[in-house]
């Protein structure tokens, strides 16, 4: 069963690369839930489920997720990973929308999902947003940085 969850959440990170956000909503209960903790925003459902994926795809168009560890406890399996792309495109947070930088992004985060009847239950998502913002060269100036 831990192997299963395992390949399960690796195909969600698969599923997430390469946008197919209708396989992406179908790998959720449904009532499941996908929560960006560094912006506290939860979406639901088929429609907002893509939605962060498709956020970060077009903020950073060449994303790629790097898996560090894996660590599997019954129905919760928690991953230790690292947000990689360029920021070419605009990404929305809720106090705004972020300009293209240019700059790479290699942030540390950590995930937990909570998994039943092979499929995702609850998805917590835990990139470090100040290390994100430092790297895209906008921490120290963030109220300018965003276009209201």
């Amino acid at each position: 069963m831990a192997s299963d969850n395992e390949q399960l959440v690796r195909q969600a990170y698969k599923i997430a690369e390469e946008m197919d956000m209708a396989a992406w909503a179908a790998a959720f209960t449904e009532d499941g839930t996908f929560t960006d903790e560094s912006i506290g925003v939860t979406w639901q459902g088929p429609s907002e489920l893509p939605e962060q994926v498709e956020n970060y795809h077009r903020a950073f168009p060449d994303m790629r997720r790097e898996l560090y560890h894996v660590y599997v406890s019954g129905n919760l399996v928690v991953v230790q990973l690292a947000l990689q792309g360029t920021h070419l495109g605009p990404l929305w947070l809720p106090a705004g929308t972020l300009p293209p930088t240019g700059k790479r992004m290699d942030a540390p985060c950590c995930d937990v999902f909570e998994l039943v009847d092979g499929k995702i239950k609850r998805f917590d998502c835990y990139p470090e947003g100040t290390i994100i913002l430092t790297l895209l060269g906008v921490l120290g100036n963030l109220s300018a940085a965003l276009e209201h």
